[in-house]
């Protein structure tokens, strides 16, 4: 009963930091394997993949109602996220991710230091493309992120807000509603994969999803209450907070 508790916190807190910047997978994934180690890897990750839907569709329909969400540029990325997702859990099983999770500190550090050094990146709202141009920046982006979600998955929120700020001219709130968009598309691919192979925790994932929305909720509150600048304040934090994990992880398997 307590490792309930326990993982329903966690999925709350993830809910909170997720909707506003990404990264709620820091909180979530390693608690879930934490506090149970006996369940298949594939099991904990479709758990944890119902209530992260769950949450980021919180968080999406809440954006919706208080922040003008860039459609035109959230819709195809969506689309082009939901089919590469399933090209990436294919690849996965048959090329090695370890190159990849190499290079994601060192990916994340310049995103870092780009957006630090850029002290009005994200702070004024002008999109700089539109009609077809945007679409298929959207699809190029999505299929990207998709993939990369599917394959690996560390970070896509964060990664997904800071390519709607840098390529597409989002603030960060607006970023960060349209990313939400696109995150559930993510989570629904791999959510309908994880289900079909029966790799489903479904009460827990249930009840962590409630916490996950309550969480979302207060996030969402957040960022809309705060603006671009508290969003922007945080996926710095969450974005140093990755760097530091996955260096961290890429250290124990050189060590190994």
């Amino acid at each position: 009963m307590m490792d309930f508790m326990w993982l329903g916190g966690a999925a709350f807190l993830a809910g909170l930091v997720d909707a506003v910047v990404g990264g709620g997978g820091l909180v979530q994934v390693p608690a879930i394997f934490s506090f149970l180690p006996r369940e298949a890897p594939a099991t904990l990750l479709g758990t944890n993949k119902l209530a992260s839907i769950c949450g980021t569709g919180a968080a999406a329909f809440n954006y919706s109602r208080r922040v003008r969400v860039a459609w035109s540029a959230a819709a195809p990325a969506a689309l082009a996220a939901f089919a590469l997702s399933f090209v990436g859990a294919w690849t996965v099983t048959r090329v090695p991710g370890d190159f990849v999770r190499s290079l994601l500190p060192f990916i994340l550090l310049a995103v870092a230091l780009y957006t630090f050094r850029k002290k009005d990146l994200g702070s004024v709202h002008a999109p700089v493309h539109s009609g077809a141009a945007e679409r298929w920046w959207a699809v190029g982006i999505g299929a990207a992120i998709g993939f990369y979600d599917g394959f690996f998955g560390p970070g896509t929120g964060s990664f997904l807000i800071f390519l709607f700020v840098r390529f597409f001219g989002f603030d960060f709130l607006s970023a960060s509603a349209a990313a939400k968009i696109v995150n559930v598309a993510c989570n629904l691919s791999a959510l309908l994969w994880f289900g079909y192979s029966g790799h489903l925790l479904w009460q827990l994932g249930l009840l962590m999803a409630v916490c996950q929305i309550g969480g979302s909720l207060v996030g969402t509150r957040l960022a809309i209450k705060h603006g671009s600048v508290f969003v922007r304040k945080l996926f710095l934090v969450v974005v140093s907070t990755l760097i530091v994990k996955t260096g961290f992880d890429a250290v124990v398997r050189l060590a190994s």
